[in-house]
This record gives C-alpha cells, structure tokens and sequence, in this order.
C-alpha cells in the first residue's frame, strides 16, 4: 500500500483450512481476496496466513495456495496475546527473548484486539531495537 504496508489474506470464514474441501478451500479464499480488494483497494496476493495456522504445514495447503497465487507465511514466534492474564510487559519480554532466540527469520504472530499487545508493543520494539534487530516485512525477509 502507500504508506508501506504489505496486505495479505488471512481467509474469509477463519476457518481451519485442512477442514474445507479443495472447492471450499477455492471459494474461501478467493472470497477473501474479493473482499480484501473492494475494501482495502490492493490485491493481498502473495501472501496468506492459514488461520490457527492449520494447514500451513501440509503440502495440499501449499498446492492450492500457489494455484490461486498465493504462499503461506506462517510465524515461527508468537506473542500468546490472546491467552487470559497475559500482561504487555510480559509480552514485550518474553517476545524479545524469542525473536532473539528465533535469528534473522523470526516471523511474529500478533493480533489487534487484546489489551497486551496494545500495552507491550511499545516496549518490544525498544527491546528489539536495542537488541539491533531490524524489522523487515515479510516480502523482503522471504525474497532471501
């Protein structure tokens, strides 16, 4: 997008993308990117997400992704933002401490809508910053 953002699909229903059959997988997605590119104006390909990350191992999975133009980008490092009682300077700690365990291809699973992230991420990207980590998108740290 214009201002830096790179916009992929995460799916349209949330579904575990290993429980829909190859037509369902089909129209899933491609109702997704619809969507994606009526409301956001780009087109979220190459990138997608499976969501819980099912599937993201399977080479099904991959084999209809590329048919529709798409890879998987799957995370190797998560927040656990979601989990009850998860604090933002726990995140922004224990996150730190995984990136840099992960190296140069650390890919962080975050979401939006708990508290902690809101809270932590301040603090985790000092912590990564004064580590000299360099935050890349994933076009870049998957073009290698």
């Amino acid at each position: 997008m214009k201002d830096g953002h790179l916009v992929g699909s995460h799916s349209f229903y949330h579904a575990r993308m290993r429980l829909l059959s190859d037509a369902g997988f089909r129209t899933d997605v491609r109702a997704a990117e619809r969507v994606i590119k009526r409301v956001a104006g780009v087109d979220p390909r190459p990138w997608f997400r499976c969501p819980f990350g099912a599937g993201h191992d399977h080479q099904r999975t991959h084999t209809l992704l590329a048919e529709l133009g798409y890879r998987d980008v799957n995370w190797n490092v998560t927040t656990n933002d979601w989990q009850v009682g998860q604090t933002g300077a726990r995140l922004a700690r224990e996150t730190a401490d995984l990136v840099t365990a992960a190296g140069d291809e650390a890919v962080v699973l975050m979401h939006t809508w708990p508290l902690a992230t809101g809270r932590g991420l301040p603090e985790l990207i000092l912590r990564l910053a004064a580590r000299g980590v360099r935050f890349v998108g994933v076009d870049e740290l998957l073009s290698a």
